[in-house]
């Protein structure tokens, strides 16, 4: 948990011996001056809701778990990054301006490709196109982050996240949307990993190798009850790697299982509660949230809250600010305050709630919380730093197995022909 902002000021040295009168004097006297400013000026702390959310933000801007930027390139300008510019308006939820506007400090670069439920085969075997797609969206993340250096710094660890927001950067992280973008193999997901990828959603919107899906608008007939045996074999390789598990998108019992099989902490990226509309399987249901926590028989997590007003309930017109709070505000209650975060979905959907427009719109949603009685650490712990410490915990438990020896799974997709052994010509 966090009792800080996401970004503390360091902590200076301890003051020199000889000094220690002067500064047993000093002290007290400056303090009695700073509280006499604080009362005549006010020290520049805003007064009013709006005000204090961008106050707050300043320190712990919002790592975003899920935006999908670089599908915008793919769907309006053939991947090519210098058609447009980031520095104005863009046809999509972010721009540069927007950015500074909102506070947002970091968020994950959605890696995805379409999935196209029935074309692959009853054993997913039908040569697909995915792979490539998913390495081009990779090269777009790379070249939009080189293209725009001095806003974007690509980040790996929770330390290099930091590091980027401390420089005034926002820190680039890559999250894959879906299992079907692995080619059915354990090795391409290690290059993946070699890529930048820090996060896996285990499915999108259809079943795949290694585990079944929620679907989006409607069911998906189950394969394997969950997770495939090469599935479980994910979630080790995954925890060794340090790439979050994130169960958006999966089926209840794929959640339950992944769950029951991680040794690291997980994430849903972008999910809203089924409370709220229990018409979409995609969304988390009750029996998954209770199982994020840090109790008995439970996995640390974050929830990252979506945006998507059609996800979010039944009467998408209803959705604005208020409406995402009462979201957040009943995962906390499920969870707890630690385990909450956001995951927009900006650049992904096609609608957005009343009041969140866009990515200069996150004050918006902290000016309400506020109101609720939200305090400044519980937003800081929201805003990112509940985040940072799961991603924290992945990155420990790789080290740690990576410690005691564990080596990469070589499972391979049991319905695979091409690599069985071969009779040698001699």
């Amino acid at each position: 948990m966090s009792d800080q902002p996401l970004l503390p000021h360091n902590v200076p040295p301890p003051a020199p011996r000889r000094g220690l009168i002067l500064t047993t004097i000093l002290v007290p006297v400056l303090l009695i001056a700073g509280i006499i400013f604080v009362a005549v000026k006010g020290e520049g702390v805003p007064k009013d809701d709006l005000g204090l959310a961008k106050y707050y933000l300043k320190s712990s801007p919002v790592i975003d778990g899920h935006i999908d930027l670089p599908e915008i390139p793919r769907m309006f300008y053939k991947n090519n990054v210098s058609a447009f510019d980031l520095n104005k308006k863009t046809v999509g939820h972010l721009d540069v301006p927007r950015i500074r506007e909102g506070h947002l400090g970091g968020f994950f670069w959605s890696i995805y490709v379409d999935c196209h439920d029935g074309e692959y085969g009853d054993d997913f075997l039908n040569p697909t196109t995915e792979v490539r797609d998913t390495l081009e969206q990779i090269d777009v993340a790379n070249n939009m982050i080189e293209r725009y250096s001095d806003t974007f710094a690509h980040a790996r660890t929770a330390d290099e996240v930091e590091a980027a927001i401390k420089q005034g950067k926002v820190a680039s992280l890559f999250g894959l949307e879906g299992g079907h973008s692995l080619g059915n193999s354990l090795a391409v997901l290690r290059t993946y990993y070699q890529l930048g990828i820090r996060y896996l959603t285990l499915t999108h919107s259809c079943n795949n190798a290694f585990a079944d899906s929620a679907g989006v608008f409607g069911s998906v007939k189950e394969k394997w009850g969950g997770l495939s045996p090469l599935g479980k074999e994910l979630i080790y390789e995954l925890n060794r790697l340090g790439i979050l598990v994130d169960i958006s998108h999966v089926s209840d019992k794929t959640a339950l299982q992944a769950l029951s099989l991680t040794r690291a902490p997980v994430i849903l990226s972008h999910s809203a509660a089924r409370h709220f509309n229990e018409n979409l399987q995609r969304n988390v249901p009750d029996t998954v949230l209770a199982k994020i926590g840090r109790g008995k028989h439970q996995v640390d997590g974050v929830i990252m809250v979506n945006f998507f007003p059609v996800f979010a309930s039944p009467n998408p017109s209803e959705v604005d600010v208020a409406y995402i709070a009462d979201e957040i505000e009943y995962i906390a209650k499920k969870t707890s305050k630690h385990h909450v975060g956001i995951g927009s979905d900006y650049d992904g959907i096609e609608s957005t709630p009343k009041g969140l427009e866009d990515v200069s719109k996150y004050p918006n949603l902290w000016a309400e919380l506020i109101r609720r009685g939200w305090t400044q650490n519980e937003l800081s712990g929201l805003a990112g730093a509940n985040f940072l410490r799961v991603l924290r915990g992945v990155e420990s438990v790789s080290a740690k197995l990576k410690k005691d020896g564990k080596g990469p799974s070589y499972a391979i997709y049991d319905k695979r022909r091409d690599l069985d052994p071969v009779k040698p010509p001699y």
